[in-house]
């Protein structure tokens, strides 16, 4: 069976396990977003760059399950209310910052992980179930 790179949506034999990886994913960016502290990150513009990976990989990857536009526009909607939502609540903290800047960057990180799913790359979740064993 060839990897889907159509805008159908693949049958998924572990679709639960595939949910809740992506809802794991999220918790882990809301973890790391209002822990003490803060995610190590390299150059001046380093924390931007991870931020736009905090909401890239959440988007390609429900955007993997669930290839309709509406569903995934949802989705985009949602992360982004998160980011911005996240950016607020750090500034509440009192060890957090609040920037503008970081929900700019998860914004791009929602459209990026929009840009590398499919039909334009290849599903990776349905590449993962091909090699696992029936």
């Amino acid at each position: 069976m060839p990897l889907q790179n159509s805008f159908h949506q693949p049958d998924f034999r572990f679709q639960a396990l595939w949910i809740g990886a992506g809802f794991t994913l999220v918790i882990i960016v809301i973890y790391l977003s209002l822990a003490p502290g803060s995610v190590p990150s390299t150059g001046s513009q380093g924390d931007k760059l991870m931020h736009v990976m905090a909401y890239a990989l959440p988007m390609s990857w429900f955007a993997n399950l669930w290839p309709q536009t509406a569903t995934r526009i949802k989705i985009a909607i949602g992360l982004i209310a998160l980011g911005i939502a996240l950016e607020f609540v750090q500034r509440w903290t009192g060890y957090r910052t609040f920037e503008v800047a970081d929900m700019l960057a998860d914004g791009i990180g929602v459209m990026a992980g929009w840009l590398l799913s499919p039909p334009r790359m290849p599903n990776y979740l349905h590449a993962m179930e091909l090699l696992l064993p029936r």
